[in-house]
């Protein structure tokens, strides 16, 4: 059915274990990590103020909202929401599997 596959183009080319210096530049370059766009710096901590006016500003919040908005991980935002809910400064009010939406609780 079947047979062997022609040698593309660049297998013909080469000839013995001559090695391209421009490839080898590209090599180090991206070993060393240089180029294309900065990553953002990711913050651990939740900034309890910042956090709550984001979370009185909007109807409901989820953590993966709270951490794009405050620039922090999933997880830092999940366990500021969990301690809030803990504390009564938040409730719970729906979601499944992880992924729940909070309130503020009214006064």
């Amino acid at each position: 059915m079947g047979g062997a596959k022609k040698p593309t183009a660049e297998k013909k080319d080469k000839s013995g274990n001559t090695k391209d210096p421009k490839k080898e530049s590209k090599k180090s370059k991206k070993d060393k990590g240089e180029g294309g766009p900065k990553k953002a710096e990711i913050v651990v901590m939740v900034n309890e103020q910042q956090a709550m006016k984001i979370i009185q500003n909007s109807k409901v919040v989820t953590s993966q909202d709270l951490a794009r908005q405050t620039g922090t991980k999933i997880s830092a935002a999940n366990a500021f929401l969990k301690e809030s809910a803990t504390k009564g400064t938040v409730k719970r009010i729906g979601g499944y599997s992880g992924h729940h939406l909070y309130q503020v609780v009214s006064s």
